[in-house]
């Protein structure tokens, strides 16, 4: 049920009232007394939060209900509000036809392991801690969460920014980042502010092509920078002041890089491009590999010598401030970057990339596919890794099969010196997808 960011999919099917009263009851069943709860603007939202408070309260535990906000709020919400846990009804970037949900820790990073474990135990068994009805948890109604997540923010950066900025909020919780950026002396002009969960202004996934719109706007304006959220705000992209949209694995090797020094490691995800690896051993830096997924790069945070995480999908985590990624919290670290450091057009030039793609495979059978690819790379090549998915390293390069947590997809991945090289390997590696779904399409024998 739990994929690599909690609980996603359709509503109505995966997703339904019954299983956000049983998340509330395990939760509060393992123990939490106080949990901050949240969600993002989709219309199916509110219902959900009113089953999971409920399932929360009639197993003891009392409910602090934000509203819509962003999923960094909830998340840093637990420590504000004394919580044991925090819970955000959202999908995140997945369609508007979907919703799930996503639980976080005392010290604000994702549910992932045991704790994740137990959770999804006690969903299968139905092992709930009921009380009797003297016992029953509070619920009480909270505003102030969405203030202190600007004021927190703003008190992370230095200085009066000075910048002209341009955000798509994508009709998205993202809004506050327009606070945090004027409050930081910056120009703000929005795009799709209003929220709106059936998100029409543009899909929620802040990707090049999907915030083409952003880009214009950027390139035609003098304005210095483009930031961009998902539905939920943990994730922030960004375009140039030209309208070009540094790629995730670019911001990654920048971010660590402004962040680390020599000795230092940065978490990042299997599926994390070379360039990144490359720009901090040019500092004496290194970086540690982790499954995709921001519960699995905050695990590895808490190691001291871990400064700083990130994935190229754009969850981008700063330990020392919040251990969950914080869309508001980049937007503003990465407009005092180049307020201090000059243009993301001129950042970007610096970091030292090679070929990589990255597609998705549409499937429903997506874990048969990654198991089948899993069998036949075995036979075939040497240095295998299956940490996350399957990831086939070679000399030329590297290539990754993997099953999506969130949604019904395989991720493939490739990575080589050479455009021509990488391009092989791409097509070796969705060759091997494609033979996958043919085996696991086919009827079985007698």
């Amino acid at each position: 049920m739990f994929g690599t960011s909690g609980i996603r999919g359709t509503v109505g099917d995966e997703v339904t009232a019954s299983v956000a009263l049983g998340v509330g009851r395990a939760v509060a069943s393992e123990g939490a007394r106080r949990v901050v709860v949240g969600r993002d603007p989709r219309s199916t939202g509110p219902a959900l939060v009113d089953a999971l408070t409920a399932g929360l309260r009639e197993c003891g535990a009392d409910a602090v209900a934000l509203g819509e906000v962003p999923t960094p709020t909830v998340a840093r919400a637990v420590e504000w509000y004394d919580a044991d846990a925090g819970i955000v009804v959202t999908a995140s970037h997945n369609p508007a036809c979907d919703n799930g949900l996503k639980l976080w820790t005392e010290d604000g990073a994702a549910y992932v392991g045991t704790a994740q474990d137990a959770v999804a135990e006690r969903l299968r068994e139905g092992a709930y801690d009921l009380v009797d009805w003297d016992e029953y948890g509070s619920r009480m109604r909270s505003r102030r969460a969405r203030s202190r997540h600007v004021d927190a923010v703003v008190d992370a950066v230095d200085g009066d920014l000075g910048l002209d900025v341009v955000l798509d909020v994508g009709n998205g919780s993202g809004r506050i980042t327009a606070n945090i950026l004027r409050k930081l002396g910056c120009t703000v002009r929005t795009l799709a502010a209003e929220p709106d969960g059936s998100f029409p202004s543009r899909p929620s996934e802040p990707t090049a092509d999907n915030c083409e719109t952003l880009r214009e706007v950027v390139a035609a304006t003098d304005a210095d920078l483009g930031i961009a959220h998902d539905g939920d705000a943990d994730r922030m992209r960004a375009a140039t002041a030209s309208g070009e949209f540094p790629t995730g694995d670019v911001l990654l090797a920048l971010f660590a890089r402004d962040v680390a020094s020599a000795g230092d490691r940065v978490a990042v995800p299997i599926d994390t491009s070379i360039a990144v690896d490359t720009t901090l051993e040019a500092i004496g830096a290194s970086t540690v590999h982790t499954r995709v997924g921001d519960g699995y790069v905050a695990e590895r945070t808490r190691e001291t010598d871990v400064v700083f995480g990130g994935e190229p999908s754009g969850a981008w985590i700063w330990p020392g401030l919040a251990r969950c990624p914080d869309g508001p919290l980049a937007a503003a670290k990465l407009a005092e970057l180049v307020a201090r450091r000059g243009p993301l057009d001129d950042l970007a030039a610096q970091v030292e990339t090679v070929p990589l793609r990255r597609a998705n495979i549409e499937t429903d059978a997506k874990h048969d596919l990654v198991a089948h690819v899993a069998d036949r790379v075995a036979e075939r090549y040497a240095n295998v890794t299956t940490v996350d998915g399957v990831r086939v390293d070679v000399d030329a390069g590297w290539f990754l099969v993997r099953a999506s947590g969130t949604q019904p997809l395989v991720r493939v991945t490739a990575e080589a010196g050479v455009e021509s090289e990488m391009a092989s390997l791409f097509e070796t590696a969705t060759d091997l997808v494609a033979e996958a779904k043919r085996a696991v399409a086919a009827p079985a024998s007698d």
